[in-house]
């Protein structure tokens, strides 16, 4: 990590992050927090997860997302092996099941 970047700074942002509490609020904060691209990616990979975690093949989550296999096997990868993030945040379909 850059010297520069203090672990200060990351509590900030997860202080910050926190303090949303409504789609409006997130994307004011997004949009000022990140590129347009930025965003997008994160929603990418969003979409990635929720459908590995809906039980979708690699070549269908491609196929709806556009997302490099790359990409893909790394957000595999944290549904697998991750700290539960994905799985703990991201809606599926089968939730109301």
């Amino acid at each position: 990590m850059n010297e520069k970047i203090t672990a200060d700074m990351v509590d900030l942002l997860y202080d910050t992050l926190i303090k949303v509490k409504s789609r409006q609020d997130c994307t004011l904060l997004l949009a000022d927090l990140c590129t347009v691209n930025e965003v997008l990616q994160m929603a990418q990979r969003a979409k990635a997860a929720q459908l590995l975690l809906e039980g979708k093949t690699y070549a269908q989550t491609i196929a709806e997302t556009d997302i490099s296999s790359a990409t893909l096997s790394r957000v595999s990868n944290c549904i697998r092996h991750g700290k539960g993030g994905y799985k703990k945040f991201i809606s599926t379909s089968t939730d109301n099941i």
